[in-house]
């Protein structure tokens, strides 16, 4: 009810203002080979011309106990480890939050960075640990990431102190199981192969503008996110099975509640321009269920950036 109230009052306001909250859906590779390590840099330079006022990444929010228990239980031993030891100082967080980057000292970094821990947001740990690490400069070599080559060098350049989650994984167990027998079954009915034309067909059309440094604009291209889209959702399969229609479930689920976390943020916070990083496989999937469910809010992709 609060979701539909919020919409409305952000539609009227759009109406009245001419102002219309968007996004940009950057897909990413996640981590690249040291031959194209500096692949993320056109990417952040797309990133920053489009000068975002919030950056939402493909990290579990702190509050999903299921994804966080399932794909994150090393982090939750270190984070209830920490919470022993380490006193969380909100006067010095709140302080710190709306310090410019530039303030930060080394400690400062390294107190926010446990504070995250402890408050077991993942994104914004590892954010503050890349700043205490390479300080609000950034790291001058490629760490062949997302996380390092866009996401923070973006935050850093726009001076912002959070970074906004966005990612599920309540049903990755059930994915990864139907694909395992989806691919099994792949074998002998011959989708292997269609399988294995559309990676190679992916790989080969990548060669040149990984060696030419456009390794990141190929993947965001239309028939490149297409592809990746058929891939992991299975939907290139020809031979109709209940595993096979399970892991193209599983996966759409899991894309139509990422940009549920999506868009309940953007609605409720103050920014127009947002942005999300996310594994390329899923841009059109969330891209998709955003327009769908929320005309209101005008989605973007790279390849459509003048």
């Amino acid at each position: 009810m609060k979701i539909i109230i919020t919409t409305i009052i952000l539609v009227i306001a759009q109406y009245s203002f001419g102002q219309q909250k968007e996004i940009l859906i950057i897909g990413t590779m996640h981590t690249v080979p040291k031959i194209v390590k500096n692949s993320y840099k056109p990417l952040l330079k797309y990133a920053k011309k489009y000068h975002p006022e919030a950056i939402y990444v493909e990290r579990v929010r702190s509050t999903d106990t299921i994804s966080l228990n399932y794909y994150y239980k090393s982090f939750l031993k270190k984070s209830n480890s920490l919470k022993s030891v380490f006193q969380l100082d909100n006067d010095r967080f709140k302080k710190l939050i709306v310090l410019n980057l530039e303030n930060f000292n080394k400690e400062d970094f390294n107190f926010m960075a446990k504070s995250f821990l402890v408050m077991r947001d993942k994104a914004n740990y590892y954010y503050y640990k890349y700043l205490k690490k390479f300080g609000a400069e950034g790291s001058k070599k490629p760490l062949r990431n997302e996380n390092g080559d866009l996401t923070s060098k973006l935050a850093i350049s726009l001076n912002i102190k959070y970074i906004y989650s966005m990612d599920d994984q309540q049903s990755n167990k059930e994915y990864h199981i139907a694909w395992k027998k989806c691919i099994k079954l792949g074998a002998k009915n011959g989708d292997n192969i269609i399988n294995k034309k559309l990676n190679k067909k992916d790989y080969n059309s990548s060669i040149i503008p990984a060696i030419l440094g456009r390794l990141g604009k190929h993947t965001n291209k239309p028939k490149s996110l297409n592809r990746k889209h058929l891939l992991n959702s299975f939907r290139y399969v020809s031979k109709s099975s209940s595993s096979c229609s399970n892991a193209t479930k599983y996966w759409d689920e899991r894309n139509v509640r990422m940009a549920q976390n999506i868009a309940e943020q953007v609605i409720e916070k103050p920014f127009f321009k947002n942005i999300v990083i996310v594994g390329a496989g899923h841009v059109i999937g969330i891209k998709q269920e955003l327009e769908k469910k929320h005309p209101e809010i005008k989605i973007k992709l790279i390849y459509e950036l003048k």
